[in-house]
């Protein structure tokens, strides 16, 4: 495998956010360290605490005591997994960047594998969480993200919402480059990488802590993708629109001429309400999509900060 080109510049570096993940950060630093060593590779890690509101800081900060290898930094608050890694991705140091969550169900020992990958000429490797550990109200969700997005990016996966991925250094710093305040990183850096790969690999259920991601979160990250990557849902509806108004016309001279026949009759006014709700339900669908992508352009037109960095522990050497 690849080596650094410096002692000061290590050839991986491992980003990992962190929320209320003090049962499990012992076990993975030990893990992780373990399965990089094995593989003969020179590494950092950095953690990116999100807000914790348990003792993930008091650890990680042992941690780093204990290797310096370690790299922290930590939020003022919860800003979300995403903003975390793109933290964590503007003081990467490594020429191949992975990224991992911190509650043990995507294995660290899955990353030599993912890296062996990359070096047959890859951008972006994805790990496909082949047999998940998951309940179905996480697996659906998930599925309809991959199948969103492989139709939005146009680069068809198996699984987006892995976080276990590794990419080479100028996909990162093209993320880098892109300033929104929001956006989705498989598909962001899909967007940027001219070859990417997708493996299977391990998948194992929770250890310790409760998963971060509620029904409602996974649904409104589907919803940011959408809007985030495309107007398809804008002209989507345009396009309903135009069906629904013909359909609209056709029952409207239908209703016409059997007036003509059979006569007036008041069977028909429960047909014409319903018809009338699906009208309205069209309506509020378009203006608050309309709504949905104002706001994303409000929120970038601000220039606001994505987040805020309260503290920052850092071992590695100054150049």
């Amino acid at each position: 495998m690849g080596q650094p080109q410096s002692h000061k510049e290590p050839y991986l570096s491992v980003v990992i956010p962190v929320f209320n993940e003090q049962e499990n950060l012992g076990q993975l630093q030990a893990r992780l360290a373990t399965a990089l060593e094995a593989a003969g590779l020179s590494w950092e890690v950095i953690y990116v605490d999100d807000g914790s509101r348990d003792r993930s800081w008091e650890i990680l900060c042992r941690l780093q005591e204990e290797d310096r290898r370690v790299r922290l930094l930590r939020f003022n608050r919860n800003y979300g997994q995403h903003m975390a890694i793109f933290a964590g991705f503007e003081r990467v140091r490594g020429q191949v960047v992975a990224t991992l969550d911190a509650d043990l169900q995507n294995p660290p020992e899955e990353l030599p594998r993912l890296l062996a990958k990359l070096e047959e000429g890859y951008d972006v490797v994805s790990g496909w969480r082949q047999n998940r550990r998951d309940s179905w109200l996480r697996k659906i969700p998930t599925w309809i993200v991959a199948r969103v997005t492989s139709r939005v990016v146009g680069v068809a996966m198996k699984d987006y919402g892995s976080m276990l991925r590794l990419y080479r250094r100028p996909v990162v710093e093209a993320m880098n480059a892109s300033s929104e305040t929001s956006s989705y990183i498989p598909a962001l850096a899909n967007i940027y990488a001219a070859r990417v790969a997708e493996i299977p690999v391990g998948h194992s259920q929770r250890s310790g802590g409760a998963s971060k991601y509620s029904l409602y979160r996974l649904l409104k990250l589907n919803f940011d993708l959408m809007t985030g990557f495309s107007v398809l849902p804008i002209q989507m509806v345009s396009l309903l629109g135009i069906l629904v108004a013909l359909a609209g016309l056709a029952f409207g001279l239908f209703l016409f001429v059997r007036r003509l026949i059979v006569g007036p009759e008041l069977e028909g006014v429960f047909t014409l309400f319903a018809i009338l709700f699906v009208f309205v339900g069209l309506q509020i669908l378009g203006v608050g999509l309309m709504g949905e992508y104002l706001g994303r352009i409000y929120r970038e037109v601000r220039r606001r900060p994505r987040f805020v960095v309260s503290e920052t522990r850092d071992n590695a050497p100054q150049s």
